[in-house]
Parts: structure tokens; C-alpha cells; sequence
């Protein structure tokens, strides 16, 4: 049928339809994001990336210690921390994975911890970034029962929350985007507050920070 033989409500609904594709046009113009708006992953070197990585490695000893500590002791209030601790930081070790991996960035390098920072570290006995026990400690550690698991424990975590807290400040403040400035900020916060409460925790069992 030509278009002189079409009838008013055939030439409705090819108008109908020829708009609802140029609807469609323009809407799918819109939502996708032009590459521009897409912002590009953060450089090897980078903030982000170098923090994402050192901090998944000393969030894996924070909880490696609360697992050990909690198959120590009865002390319900050491156990509730370390519960705390695993939970905690192994949720955020997986975040900062999942960025890693999302940036196309791998999850180890050869560069020396810390290098984003501006003084890398060589590691010592295992602890490969400040704050993290040695083997030794570890060993110290996994051999220690009762309060001498508690006390060990409570010290150890201290130092490790106080150069977290450092990393992390550093990190809130140099980062270029916005998941590693907001989880960064939140850690600052978070192990602070853990800090003054282990120190109560070591003055109520009679030990010394």
C-alpha cells in the first residue's frame, strides 16, 4: 500500500512509531555516559592505589592476630574486640580489593610499601610496613595463653592500629578519589577510638600500653 493509499489511522501509528524511536534515541544519548564522564582508574603510582594495596596487607595481619587471640582466651571482652576486628577489617580489605581489581591494578607490586607515601620501607622480620608484628611477635603470640594472650594481643593491636591510623590519615588527605578519601577518613576514626579502648582494656588487666 502506498503512502496515497494509506488511510489517517495507519499514518497514526507510523507517526507514533517513528516518535517513540527518536524518544528512544535521545533518552539512550542521555543515560549513557560519554567517555569523558567516566572517570579514568587512578595511576599505578598513585595514592589510591598504592594505600589500597599496603593497607589489604596490614588489615590481613590485623585480623590474622584477632583469629589467633580469640582461640586463646576467655576473656569474653578480648574475644568481642577481636570478633570486632576480623569482621571489620576483613570487610574493608575486601573493598579495597574489589577497587583494586575494578581499576585494572593488581593486587601486589614490587614496589616497596609505602612508596606512595614518600619513604618506602624494607621489611624486617615480616613486618613489612610500620606497625605490623614480626614473626617473632606472632610466634610469641600463637605460643601465649590466658592473660598473657590478652596482654600480648591488646599491645600488639595498639602499635598496629596507630601506624593504621597514620597510613590512613595520609591517605584521606592525598587520595583523588572519593572511596579511598571516605574509607580512609572512616579507619582514622575507627582505630583511634579502638586505641583509647584497648588502653583501658590493658590499665583494667593491670598491664602497661
Amino acid at each position: 500500500m502506498t503512502s496515497a493509499t494509506r488511510g489517517p489511522r495507519s499514518l497514526v501509528w507510523a507517526g507514533a512509531a517513528v516518535s517513540t524511536v527518536a524518544v528512544g534515541l535521545v533518552l539512550l544519548m542521555v543515560l549513557r555516559p560519554s567517555a569523558a564522564a567516566v572517570p579514568a582508574a587512578p595511576a599505578e603510582s598513585s595514592a589510591d592505589v598504592g594505600f589500597a594495596r599496603d593497607m589489604s596487607v596490614h588489615h590481613q595481619q590485623a585480623v590474622e592476630m584477632s583469629f589467633i587471640v580469640r582461640d586463646r582466651t576467655k576473656d569474653e571482652d578480648v574475644r568481642r574486640l577481636a570478633y570486632d576486628v576480623i569482621n571489620t577489617q576483613a570487610n574493608q580489605r575486601g573493598m579495597m580489593l574489589g577497587w583494586l581489581e575494578t581499576w585494572g591494578r593488581p593486587r601486589s607490586s614490587d614496589r616497596p610499601p609505602m612508596e606512595w607515601m614518600g619513604h618506602p620501607v624494607v621489611p624486617s622480620d615480616g613486618s613489612l610496613m610500620p606497625g605490623m608484628a614480626t614473626d617473632t611477635q606472632l610466634d610469641r603470640l600463637r605460643a601465649a595463653v590466658g592473660r598473657d594472650a590478652d596482654v600480648l594481643f591488646l599491645r600488639l593491636m595498639t602499635v598496629h592500629h596507630r601506624a593504621g591510623a597514620e597510613m590512613a590519615q595520609a591517605a584521606a588527605g592525598s587520595a583523588g578519589t572519593d572511596e579511598i578519601r571516605g574509607l580512609a577518613a572512616g579507619m582514622v576514626r575507627a582505630q583511634k577510638s579502638e586505641i583509647s579502648l584497648m588502653a583501658d582494656m590493658l590499665k583494667a588487666r593491670g598491664a602497661k600500653p
